[in-house]
């Protein structure tokens, strides 16, 4: 990732928020690297360097500033925009994938060689997927620390450390300062430990978001027993890695209340990171929003909904296998096979998960491939392609996680029976967080644009869309938005 460091050093100077998280500052008179908007005295240009990552920062020796608390920060809108190898690296390491299996196991994952890995890693974000990891799982531990009552062995092992003594070490190397400091100064700023059992958690974001849109989009389409909203809050049940949760999601200025019930606290990080990616919370609105505005069609419907985000994926052979349900039916049509396949074969979670919301988790493939045509009806086609899509992933044939290659996983989508351009597009878009997939076939997507005086046919549509790129997934959103209102903007 190649950085302009004048425009970085602007970004510093202004203490301007939108920056943050997009890179680091580093300064070298103090050793501690902070975040764009950090409140502290700017520091002079020639003692600043700027980074792409904290994993960078770290391996040079920074720390972390607990001023600004630079981990606490959206992530990088570049992980969802590139789809090279260092993104899908990135997103996969976010995911907890090797404190799971290892940098031998991430590199197998991503079909590279682990010695590639690290040399483009390293070329690209200034560290390898060593540092990077550590850095997680340094992030994971604060969280653990200053969110839960968890005596401090159990948090090393739950953040990904193999020993007390390492989780102690990389604790003073990254915040200057011991785990029980942390704890305490936490509990100063009344960030101390929720209920045990219970983890509290700010998930930030960058403003503008247009809540309306993305609530609403979960609402319509939530599986009774598996998601639900209500009075605001999104509640719905987590499959992990290494057990159940529930999670509620409540929007406030600045930032996203995330109140989580695990069964394991390993499952931390990859939790706040699928959480993220569910609402999105990393895109950049204003970059989104300047180059869809600069359309003066689509403009009046950008600035009705500034900010619009795309909904994400928790997991996804789920996503994808409700993706499919939803094909050439009506959203509630498609609501209720999924309620039904849920009910049927999905799992219910214990009382003390589930105390206050939904209790079901959504069937997992390998169910859905034994007994999914005993409870699915409709069309025996329609049945043969959901079973086949759920045979795919059982077997280890198709594998859905935020690592994939997107032209990859169109692929092998689109050679699967039952299943069109629509339906893989859809599935990229919301498992990889696509921003470019602009779905120019949807009916939908169509009629929105013929309201507000654009191409209504798919190929005059797809043509002028393509001054939207990188960002037509948003415009796509922008014309759902138009057509369900049924006003022209």
């Amino acid at each position: 990732m190649v950085l302009d460091p004048d425009r970085c050093y602007r970004a510093v100077a202004a203490r301007d928020a939108r920056f943050d998280g997009q890179f680091i500052t580093a300064v070298k008179t103090t050793g501690i690297y902070c975040r764009p908007s950090c409140p502290a005295t700017t520091p002079k240009r020639s003692n600043v360097e700027f980074l792409p990552t904290a994993g960078a920062a770290q391996q040079r020796g920074y720390r972390a500033c607990r001023r600004c608390l630079p981990d606490a920060v959206p992530g990088s809108p570049e992980w969802n925009v590139r789809a090279d190898l260092a993104a899908r690296a990135m997103r996969l390491i976010a995911d907890g994938v090797v404190e799971r299996v290892g940098v031998p196991g991430l590199a197998r994952r991503l079909g590279y060689s682990e010695r590639h890995l690290t040399r483009v890693l390293t070329q690209e974000l200034g560290a390898g997927p060593l540092a990077l990891a550590r850095a997680h799982r340094a992030h994971t531990a604060r969280l653990l620390i200053e969110t839960t009552p968890m005596a401090m062995a159990d948090i090393a092992f739950a953040a990904g450390f193999s020993s007390v003594r390492q989780f102690n070490d990389t604790v003073r190397e990254v915040y200057g300062v011991p785990p029980t400091v942390l704890r305490r100064e936490a509990g100063r700023r009344g960030a101390g430990p929720a209920a045990a059992g219970t983890v509290v958690l700010r998930l930030p974001y960058r403003s503008p978001i247009h809540f309306g849109g993305l609530f609403a989009f979960l609402s319509a389409t939530a599986v009774p027993g598996v998601e639900s909203l209500e009075d605001g809050v999104f509640r719905r049940t987590l499959r992990l890695p290494h057990g159940a949760a529930t999670v509620a999601l409540e929007p406030r200025e600045g930032h996203v209340v995330a109140t989580l019930r695990m069964t394991d606290p390993r499952d931390l990080g990859p939790t706040v990171s699928r959480l993220r990616r569910l609402l999105d919370l990393d895109a950049d609105p204003v970059a989104i929003d300047e180059v869809l505005s600069a359309d003066p069609l689509l403009a009046p419907a950008v600035a009705a909904a500034p900010g619009i985000r795309i909904p994400g994926a928790v997991d996804g052979p789920e996503v994808a296998l409700r993706v499919v349900l939803g094909q050439q039916v009506s959203t509630a049509a498609a609501r209720t096979a999924a309620a039904r396949l849920a009910e049927a074969l999905g799992e219910r979670l214990p009382p003390a998960l589930a105390a206050d919301g939904p209790g079901l988790l959504f069937p997992t493939p390998e169910v859905i491939a034994e007994r999914g045509a005993e409870v699915l009806y409709g069309p025996k086609r329609r049945i043969a392609t959901i079973v086949g899509l759920a045979t795919e992933i059982a077997e280890g044939r198709l594998v859905l996680d935020p690592g994939c290659d997107g032209a990859e996983l169109r692929r092998q989508l689109l050679a699967l029976p039952g299943i069109g351009p629509w339906t893989a597009g859809c599935i990229a878009m919301r498992l990889l967080g696509d921003p470019d997939e602009l779905l120019a076939s949807d009916l939908a997507v169509r009629r929105g644009a013929g309201l507000l005086g654009l191409p209504a046919d798919q190929a005059g549509l797809a043509a002028h869309a393509r001054r939207w790129a990188p960002w037509r997934s948003y415009a796509a959103n922008h014309l759902w938005r138009t057509y369900l209102e049924g006003v022209p903007a």
